[in-house]
């Protein structure tokens, strides 16, 4: 039985509250103004960018520059931030805020990519203590009145742990929420989510709120999490691939009585209509009909999980090229086919298996940063960002 909880709490995030306590995560390649902006359209909660890149920022490269921008619906306007260098990061806030480009910025420390520990960026910067804590009250005191929160994983595997004072030095640098990914970077995303993590966090980050992320398939998932850690609220990634009304199940389900969107009837008609809205802003987004096409075709197999869409038909859609072909291909589906129920449910997207972190060399030998360690750590800062 799925426990309940006592009563709904508004999540608060600075001076924004929100409707659900629900966050997109950040998703290379997934979270952009399309995305975001259908996920809105079914649901309520703050809606994350793809992760920008504090040095393509600062040096305003033009693919970035285009990322951080919102759709005028979209508000609050949430960006994401990773980088490596205190002062990189502090210069790429300040963007932010003079030039009014967000409501909301993250700081991501919890990438577990090789490309990026291997270099101590991500996943493995925590591990250095007195580094993390100067990123994160170099951003807080850059971010004035915009809130500041951070997300972060576990640590780099199990005997390496940093979530518990990492989170405290956030807490103190006054960040405005902490959201903890429930696995390691050896775990990259496999294995189940460690949810005890989240309520040991809770209990020692009592200021501010503390957000789970991990493992939420379904609304029940949700509430499960937050009943059992009693975390204030809930990161959604890999869950709502393919099903973004995922974010009207979650409004119902934690959401402030009398504001969330009536249940959705998935049959196959409703999951091509999404599929074909997804397609329509992912267009209007890079405005360019082909590329839009291109990009929704990595969504075909999340959509159409456990649905009745023939091995034929669904690599004709993961090869479409514009909306009339889009049209042509989904009208010969049978659109009253129901919600196949468990099989269309539970795991997507990338999963891996556990695998010994890459890290610099002699990186967890001491918590302190080398001055020697400078430079290379300096490569993990890339200069494009995510997707």
């Amino acid at each position: 039985m799925t426990p309940t909880l006592n009563a709904v709490r508004p999540l608060r995030i600075g001076p924004h509250t929100l409707d659900a306590p629900v966050v997109l995560a950040p998703m290379a390649g997934i979270t952009n103004t399309a995305f975001r902006r259908l996920c809105r359209e079914y649901g309520a909660g703050l809606y994350v960018s793809e992760m920008i890149t504090s040095r393509a920022l600062v040096e305003r490269n033009a693919t970035t520059m285009r990322l951080i921008r919102h759709h005028e619906s979209e508000t609050p306007r949430s960006i994401q931030l990773y980088g490596v260098d205190p002062a990189t990061v502090e210069a790429a806030v300040r963007i932010l805020v003079d030039e009014d480009h967000a409501d909301h910025i993250d700081l991501n420390f919890g990438c577990p990519v090789p490309k990026v520990t291997r270099k101590g960026g991500g996943a493995a910067l925590p591990w250095k203590l007195d580094l993390f804590r100067d990123i994160v009250t170099r951003a807080a005191r850059a971010a004035e009145h915009i809130p500041l929160t951070v997300k972060m994983r576990k640590g780099i595997d199990s005997d390496h742990l940093t979530y518990l004072d990492a989170g405290k030095a956030a807490e103190d640098a006054g960040v405005a929420a902490v959201a903890l990914h429930a696995r390691t970077a050896a775990e990259f995303y496999s294995g189940t989510a460690d949810w005890d993590a989240i309520a040991t966090l809770k209990q020692a980050v009592t200021s501010v709120p503390v957000l789970g992320n991990g493992d939420i398939w379904s609304a029940d998932d949700a509430v499960r999490m937050m009943a059992t850690t009693q975390c204030d609220g809930v990161v959604v990634g890999r869950g709502c691939l393919g099903r973004p009304w995922l974010f009207g199940d979650l409004a119902r389900a934690l959401g402030t009585p009398g504001t969330a969107p009536a249940p959705v009837d998935a049959t196959l008609g409703f999951v091509a209509a999404a599929f074909r809205r997804h397609a329509e802003l992912l267009i209007e987004f890079f405005d360019d009909e082909d590329r839009g096409c291109r990009d929704i075709r990595k969504h075909v197999a999340w959509y159409f999980k456990g649905y009745p869409v023939g091995g034929e038909l669904r690599a004709q859609l993961a090869t479409v090229s514009s909306l009339a072909e889009i049209d042509d291909l989904l009208s010969t589906l049978d659109w009253s086919a129901p919600y196949p129920g468990a099989p269309a449910e539970g795991q997507r997207g990338r999963q891996g298996t556990p695998k010994r972190p890459a890290l610099p060399e002699n990186w967890l030998d001491t918590r302190s940063l080398p001055e020697s360690a400078s430079a290379e750590l300096a490569e993990a800062e890339l200069d494009h960002s995510g997707g």
